[in-house]
């Protein structure tokens, strides 16, 4: 190994503005040998991976959250700040930065690499999205560029095939000579009027080295007169939601069916080869029946994520957040919480710690606050078991599934609540703080990397097994444990549960639940349910497999339809829209609020909402059956 080689991976941080094709290209270097987590003592998401140079040298690649500048004005950016200047605890200095920049809008980039040069570290620049450039009719004079900055200056196409092998190659060369040691940092923080300098100059480098086209007729600009009108934007807008809770209802049904047969051949193998007593009891009615009762979903929140991942890419979630600026703005909320909100529908976990582009804390926290209310692809479950026990598979005008628009409407059901929830807070905490003009750029339409869009899905499946390997899985032997001791005693004549410790605990809850119609088997799937909203399935499959045998556990929609009335039913369908039935998201309120006051703020007001819920629709609903 020559002096110049680096003794260990060599640490590069990717810095650069969001929408820039920053995480595309970070997939299109290191593919599926990334690993995903949380920054020590933050909730900021850490995303890292490896990959190796043509030579064979071995490079530690960090994806640093999107960001304009390095003052830092949102959690997101400081962590970015702390990070570049090597401040970040647990985590290595970089050795270089690799700015990315969307070459099709270049100006504010070039006022953030002009921040970085003043920390000191090498650095190169990558010109992302260049065809795209070049075929608007931009020209690029990459040796002016390159001399004016006084770094070195590549150009990338992150989402084609080849389109990151120049950067590696010049990547290569610099890491096997590295430039001179950069001279000490200078950077500090910036004010306004120095913000306003080194825009001037980023302009100044702009006209010398890249020749813009005159007033390009763009498709992006041909799309937005129709996708941002403000009527016909709406529609659209309103129209794409549909589709998603229609195809989450609809186009998963085979794969689920298939999970569920699978589940089924499984419990008549265990019951065909295992001896009739605990163990069989504790394989079949407390594993298979209870985590198969929820592994069933995945194919759903895959399809769930697949549409978020796909707008994403293609630049739409920003055009929504737009659109939806003067709605939200109406309820107290900042345009900038649509996509942290959105985001929560798939978790409410990763929404709550998207709230940290919003810059303003009132803002953000007034988001923090609702986006527990969108209903998460954890109560899935929970709305596809009971709307398929208690709503006829029909259509609509021979076009709707009858399923799908009760999903639909659970789904408006939470996006309303919330407005009116922030609403609320804007005037009751911070009536005197209006909500700060919203300020957005728009990114360039862009067809979705299939790569990048298969290893967002992946992550998030893996994230959802290992959830109910662990978390539903520890949950399921507790229900299980509860529901099969103390065993009954000699002669009895009712189902063994009936003398079960979580019989005894439904049962004495049973006063509190009576008015919202829920007996002590809801009660006890209620409990553990804290944990995690899908233990409630899992809980009612063991509950009831115990209860009645194993076919309970594999008809467990049908033993619902007999068991329950419809304003039961419905009644746990309105507790689900609100109740804080998730130990995860309450502590990353906790986390990213600073404290257990907010956290306490929001169980107290979504308790208190699920009760009212269910106690109004389970005695309107009786109200309306008698009459």
């Amino acid at each position: 190994m020559s002096a110049a080689e680096p003794v260990g991976p060599w640490h590069l941080a990717l810095v650069g503005n969001p929408n820039c094709g920053k995480t595309a290209l970070f997939n299109a270097l290191t593919g599926s040998r990334q690993k995903v987590a949380n920054y020590p003592g933050v909730t900021v998401e850490r995303k890292s991976g490896q990959f190796q140079t043509p030579s064979g040298r071995s490079v530690h690649l960090l994806d640093l959250p999107g960001t304009y500048s390095l003052r830092a004005r949102s959690p997101d950016e400081q962590v970015t700040r702390d990070a570049v200047l090597g401040k970040l605890a647990g985590e290595s200095a970089p050795d270089m930065l690799l700015c990315v920049a969307d070459a099709t809008n270049l100006r504010i980039a070039l006022r953030l690499v002009l921040e970085l040069k003043k920390v000191g570290r090498p650095m190169m620049l990558a010109l992302n999205m260049i065809d795209i450039a070049r075929k608007r009719g931009f020209e690029f004079d990459l040796d002016r560029l390159s001399e004016e900055l006084g770094i070195p200056v590549v150009t990338s196409t992150a989402v084609r095939r080849g389109g990151v092998e120049d950067l590696v190659g010049r990547m290569d060369a610099l890491i096997a000579a590295p430039p001179a040691k950069a001279a000490a940092g200078t950077w500090a923080v910036p004010t306004a009027s120095e913000l306003r300098a080194t825009q001037r100059e980023a302009d100044r480098i702009l006209a010398a080295a890249v020749k813009a086209p005159g007033r390009p007729d763009t498709l992006t600009g041909r799309l937005d007169t129709v996708l941002l009108h403000p009527v016909f934007g709406i529609v659209i807008l309103l129209a794409v939601l549909f589709v998603m809770f229609q195809a989450v209802f609809t186009w998963a049904q085979p794969a689920m069916e298939g999970i569920k047969a699978g589940f089924e051949a499984l419990g008549a193998l265990v019951q065909a080869y295992l001896p009739e007593g605990l163990l069989q009891s504790f394989v079949q009615d407390g594993v298979i029946a209870g985590v198969g009762s929820v592994l069933v979903f995945l194919p759903q929140i895959v399809i769930l994520f697949f549409f978020i991942l796909v707008l994403e890419d293609l630049g739409y979630l920003a055009r929504a957040a737009f659109l939806m600026d003067r709605v939200m703005g109406g309820a107290g909320l900042h345009g900038r919480a649509f996509i942290p909100l959105l985001s929560s529908f798939a978790c409410a976990i990763p929404g709550i710690m998207a709230t940290r582009v919003i810059d303003n804390r009132r803002d953000r926290l007034t988001t923090i606050l609702v986006a527990p209310l969108m209903t998460c692809s954890a109560r899935i479950p929970v709305y596809v078991l009971i709307i398929s026990a208690f709503v006829p598979d029909e259509e609509v005008l021979g076009l709707f599934s009858l399923q799908g628009l009760v999903m639909f409407g659970l789904y408006a059901i939470g996006i309303a609540s919330a407005l009116l929830v922030s609403f609320v807070a804007k005037r009751l905490f911070w009536r005197d703080h209006p909500t700060e003009p919203f300020m957005l750029e728009l990114p360039d339409y862009k067809l979705p990397r299939p790569k990048s869009v298969l290893i967002g899905l992946y992550t998030k499946a893996m994230m959802f097994l290992k959830r109910a390997g662990t978390t539903i899985f520890s949950m399921m032997v507790l229900i299980w444990f509860l529901a099969s001791f103390p065993r009954p005693p000699e002669g009895a004549t009712e189902p063994a549960i009936d003398y079960s410790l979580a019989a005894w605990i439904g049962k004495a809850l049973e006063p509190i639940t009576a008015p919202i119609g829920f007996d002590w088997h809801i009660n006890v799937a209620l409990v553990p349910g804290m944990a995690a909203r899908e233990v409630a399935v899992a809980a009612l499959g063991t509950v009831y497999a115990i209860e009645g045998g194993a076919e309970a556990a594999d008809k467990i929609g049908a033993t619902l339809a007999q068991s329950w009335s419809l304003a039961t039913a419905l009644a746990l369908l309105a507790w689900y829209i609100f109740a804080p039935q998730c130990a995860s998201t309450l502590a990353v309120i906790r986390r990213e609020t600073g404290g257990w006051r907010w956290m306490a703020v929001s169980f107290g007001y979504m308790i208190a909402l699920a009760y009212a819920a269910a106690f109004v629709t389970y005695n309107v609903t009786r109200l309306l059956a008698a009459g």
